[in-house]
């Protein structure tokens, strides 16, 4: 197997909540491993919550990590070194295409300043302006627009634009089409796949869009309360889940459970992030718990399929 583009070793994010002295630690993720490869897509899962967005933020460097490691091609993204590596080797794709561009400028200052930054002339900078709006689908009379003259969808093809004129490696794109019209997510989503399947890149999807995820992924990686769950293809994880957790989590997404495993009955209850319990983190709310689940925290454990799986007890194929 040839190296990773991605490579995230044990990562773990807190934040701090509360007032002193009754502050607190939010364990936001722990322990979380996973990769992406060159030309692949690979979506984040999980319920509100789950730790999706802090990973892609803790990747960009929004948050800082507490624990484990990142590299992109080798290089590691934590060092004191990373910003001038991440400007130019990822880039990350917000959830709000209206908060992400300045109102006050044209959308093509958007696309136009990163350019700038890397120090190219104004004839180059003039060039890739109408290449970038050509690759995502859109006119070049839209330069000169404002934001707020844009649609939902013309602004966050805008946002990707920006994003590509910078070449990455890896995108990062949280949740870039949950406030689009259901009309127009298609269409940023293949935009996105395009963009890794056909040039190489790495693509980091976060979704809560379980059918998102099943029509452009790869790969799926499913989250609960700061921790991986399962990992595994994207056609078998989400036709044929196998973590309580995910079996849930895709059941409640479906209406024909006719490919499912047998349904499992749901636990009421939330996330423990504050002080968490020893064990595993979804026994309060797994339909299958046993006592070592509330005492013992599952090892992560790689299947001869290749998915990997945190459970005391997997299902027998």
């Amino acid at each position: 197997m040839s190296a990773p583009l991605l490579k995230v070793e044990g990562l773990g994010v807190r934040f701090s909540v509360g007032d002193w002295p009754r502050k607190k630690s939010l364990r936001a993720l722990h322990d979380v491993s996973v990769r992406v490869d060159r030309g692949e897509v690979v979506a984040l899962v999980g319920e509100s919550g789950s730790g999706k967005s802090t990973l892609a933020r803790a990747l960009a460097g929004l948050v800082p990590a507490a624990a484990g490691r990142a590299t992109l091609d080798g290089v590691d993204l934590f060092a004191p070194a990373a910003p001038a590596v991440r400007a130019r080797r990822l880039q990350m794709i917000f959830q709000d295409p209206y908060a992400s561009l300045n109102p006050a400028h044209p959308v093509g200052h958007a696309v136009l300043r990163p350019l700038r930054l890397r120090g190219l002339g104004a004839a180059d900078v003039s060039a890739q302006v109408d290449a970038a709006f050509a690759a995502v689908g859109l006119s070049s009379a839209l330069i000169g627009r404002l934001p707020q003259e844009l649609s939902g969808g013309q602004r966050q093809r805008v946002a990707i634009a920006r994003a590509l004129v910078m070449e990455p490696a890896l995108l990062l794109a949280d949740e870039p089409t949950s406030m689009l019209d259901v009309s127009l997510r298609a269409g940023v989503l293949d935009l996105l796949a395009r963009q890794a399947t056909e040039h190489g890149r790495g693509l980091l999807l976060v979704t809560h869009d379980l059918a998102s995820a099943w029509r452009v992924a790869h790969r799926a990686v499913v989250l609960y309360a700061g921790q991986l769950m399962e990992d595994g293809p994207a056609a078998e994880v989400l036709a044929r889940p196998r973590h309580p957790y995910s079996r849930l989590l895709v059941a409640a997404a479906r209406r024909d459970q006719a490919d499912l495993r047998a349904p499992l009955p749901a636990r009421p209850g939330r996330p423990i992030v504050i002080d968490p319990p020893p064990g595993c983190p979804f026994a309060p709310r797994c339909p299958l718990a046993e006592a070592r689940c509330q005492r013992e925290d599952p090892p992560l454990v790689e299947l001869p399929t290749g998915a990997r799986l945190r459970c005391h007890f997997p299902p027998v194929d």
